[in-house]
């Protein structure tokens, strides 16, 4: 029995994960913040952010576009979830640090 071959769509879409890359990185926020879509404040503390981008095809040197951002937030007290991991806006996220930062900055300030 000859095996079948892959059709565009499935090709497309097993070259678009082969191309795509995660980077990892880490943020501390000193004081509680808010990002659109949750209900509730965000603690401070170290949260683990991963960043998925797509290498864009044609080029002759690699780019990449961000496809998505996520942001690993830690159990609420009492509940019975371990963790949950929430797809953010990385400008959103961006300016709660650089909020965080210049409220950081302010306090210290004589």
């Amino acid at each position: 029995m000859p095996v079948a071959d892959r059709t565009v769509a499935d090709r497309t879409a097993a070259d678009r994960t082969a191309a795509n890359r995660i980077t990892a990185t880490t943020v501390t926020f000193a004081r509680p913040f808010r990002l659109s879509g949750f209900d509730h404040p965000i603690p401070a503390g170290s949260y683990a952010v991963e960043t998925e981008e797509e290498l864009l095809p044609g080029l002759s040197f690699a780019a990449y576009r961000r496809v998505a951002t996520w942001l690993t937030l830690p159990p609420r007290p009492g509940g019975n979830i371990l963790a949950e991991i929430a797809q953010v806006d990385p400008a959103e996220l961006d300016a709660a640090l650089a909020q965080d930062a210049a409220m950081a900055r302010d306090a210290a300030a004589p």
